[in-house]
């Protein structure tokens, strides 16, 4: 992959163009706006909120979806969530949210709406980019993709056919959906827990199929939410899961659940025991992985079948970049494979949101966003520097495991633990001279009618 393409100042002429009017393009946007980088901001929706917003092609989002990490600890820095919302936000107080960012900081004036971009090139004597939408080329200096990771549905195939209905959760979006029929959530993600939970309160029969087992974390301790423990060493965590989880969570193998094949942390916990509360009850069955289908019915592994009415695959997705030439980046389990997930090998390009983390994502995509605007800066005023860091990200490649070994998946290419991150994050920092992102930095640049209702 070519790496001496030269690297180009942003300017009126060559702005950087950021894709996608998500929580990580409006970070990108605060970012790149308060140091006056000129930019231009494209969105194919006709509003900001990313997944977020029912309304946007393609979402994977559904009613009942909740914020997985708490409230106090997943704002955008200097924009805490309001106090008002519950400890683990509806989707709807999420939508709000960041759509009141946007306008806090007068980012939504800038974005331009309705506008989808079809594909990116670049020059690779000069280094320009070339961003084509469905009305117009533009030329740019920098690209930041920010157009998340939960839009390419992952279908895995199974022998046999089925005479039911087979879709991916991305289609799911209304429990009454459910009413009627016998229905098979497969895979225990988050997300599948969650839908699988609203299939047992509102299918006439509801089943849950699984290959592997999974640690559930109560969603609060001892009256909290369970994030507030994030600054625990690791192995204090799991110490303290293995003396607590006997008696909070109990055995799942009791409710059909496999036992998990991992040690916690080494892949997602599921922040759900409302599944469990279910199984408890027997509103829904847990099987095995699927085997085949055979008409109406579905096989399991275990030679137990059930006949269904529908079948959703909770199976994840690949981290795609439609517009993006696919040489452009490393590609690894279908994830991106970027210098600290941010800086990819070719100059000019970043992406942010490209990433797995136990953790509160908004934050990141704050921190992330603030080092990509540090390097934009540095290449229309501190040359040499930007040339430095190009250096290291030919030439490093960080450990983001923070001693945890990953599950061996796919999914699990690009996940990063999040101490171990953000150590990076503020050593790279450090070693290009650039000032760590702190509280208060964006406290002057927010719009004086929009304020206090943000923080309200």
């Amino acid at each position: 992959m070519p790496t001496d393409i030269p690297l180009v100042a942003p300017s009126d002429a060559h702005p950087v163009v950021i894709v996608g009017a998500g929580p990580a393009g409006l970070a990108a946007a605060r970012a790149v706006l308060t140091r006056g980088i000129p930019y231009i901001h494209l969105e194919r929706h006709v509003d900001v909120g990313g997944i977020w917003d029912l309304d946007n092609p393609g979402t994977p989002m559904y009613k009942s979806a909740h914020f997985i990490s708490s409230r106090d600890k997943s704002g955008f820095f200097d924009t805490p969530m309001p106090s008002h919302f519950g400890d683990y936000p509806t989707r709807a107080q999420i939508l709000e949210y960041t759509r009141g960012f946007a306008d806090t900081y007068g980012l939504r004036d800038r974005i331009r709406f309705g506008t989808a971009v079809t594909g990116v090139s670049q020059d690779e004597a000069t280094g320009v980019w070339t961003v084509s939408t469905d009305t117009e080329d533009l030329k740019a200096s920098a690209v930041i993709c920010c157009t998340g990771v939960t839009w390419d549905p992952r279908l895995p195939e199974v022998p046999g056919d089925f005479s039911g209905e087979v879709r991916h959760s991305v289609t799911y979006v209304d429990p009454d959906e459910f009413a009627g029929k016998r229905v098979l959530t497969v895979g225990l993600g988050n997300s599948g827990a969650d839908i699988a939970s609203d299939a047992a309160a509102n299918a006439d029969r509801a089943f849950i199929s699984t290959r592997r087992g999974y640690h559930f974390v109560p969603k609060h301790l001892f009256g909290r939410p369970a994030d507030s423990s994030e600054m625990l060493p690791i192995w204090l965590k799991r110490l303290l899961y293995r003396v607590f989880a006997p008696i909070v969570i109990g055995d799942v193998r009791r409710w059909g659940l496999p036992r998990a094949d991992h040690r916690l942390f080494e892949s997602h916990p599921l922040i759900n025991t409302q599944l469990l509360h279910h199984l408890q009850h027997g509103d829904i069955t847990a099987r095995p992985g699927i085997a085949r289908f055979d008409g109406s019915e579905v096989v399991f592994t275990d030679g137990t079948r059930e006949e269904l009415d529908l079948v959703l695959f909770a199976t994840g997705y690949n981290m795609s970049i439609p517009y993006l030439p696919s040489e452009y980046l490393e590609w690894v389990g279908g994830r991106p494979k970027m210098y600290l997930n941010a800086f990819a090998a070719r100059p000019g390009l970043f992406g942010i949101s490209y990433i797995e983390v136990n953790s509160s994502a908004y934050t990141l995509f704050d921190r992330i966003a603030h080092l990509v605007a540090e390097h934009l800066d540095d290449i229309r005023s501190e040359p040499a520097r930007a040339r430095r860091l190009r250096r290291i990200i030919d030439t490093e490649t960080p450990d983001l495991s923070g001693g945890v070994r990953f599950v061996g998946s796919d999914r699990h290419a690009t996940y990063v633990e999040v101490r171990a991150y953000r150590r990076a994050l503020r050593r790279l920092a450090s070693r290009m001279g650039w000032d760590d992102l702190e509280q208060g930095r964006f406290a002057g640049h927010a719009r004086s009618d929009t304020r206090a209702k943000a923080t309200s």
